[in-house]
């Protein structure tokens, strides 16, 4: 069974309460390990604050910019595409929504850090147009098969 084929099976039947809306999922075949942080979760459709794919054996010698280039070129199934916007002194890169979501005055977008570990961390924001106004991590929604799919997107890229 593939990491996402055991993540379609646990998604399936949890329920996350506010004590506990983690749900972790290790695949020792495919060497990782995905970490769910919900809002919500439904028979067809999650809503997440936070997407995290952590390898079980870091990676090692691998171009981070070249590997953010790849994240954000094949990487599909979210409401923007993505980009790379930096990689930093922590050997992180960075990359987000290739144009925000305009709605109002708010722009809506993803956020995708890649340590050079080989990890992964989604998340989603809103932003005002206005300077000095902070961002928000918000919730964003996916169906079980896109979460599905852009774990196996994220996970065979690295």
């Amino acid at each position: 069974m593939t990491l996402d084929e055991i993540l379609l099976q646990k998604l399936a039947n949890w329920r996350p309460d506010s004590s506990r809306p983690v749900l972790e999922v290790a695949d020792p075949a495919s060497g990782w390990s995905v970490r769910l942080t919900a809002e919500c979760i439904d028979q067809v459709g999650s809503r997440l604050k936070e997407l995290a794919l952590t390898r079980l054996t870091p990676l090692a010698g691998v171009d981070l910019a070249a590997r953010a280039q790849v994240v954000a070129s094949q990487v599909t199934g979210l409401l923007e595409p993505l980009r790379l916007i930096e990689v930093d002194n922590n050997n992180t890169a960075l990359l987000r929504s290739q144009a925000p979501d305009e709605r109002g005055d708010r722009l809506f977008y993803y956020e995708v850090l890649l340590p050079d570990d080989g990890g992964c961390t989604l998340r989603r924001f809103q932003a005002a147009h206005q300077i000095g106004v902070r961002r928000q991590q918000i919730a964003f929604t996916l169906t079980h098969e896109a979460l599905a799919k852009l774990v196996t997107d994220l996970t065979k890229l690295s």
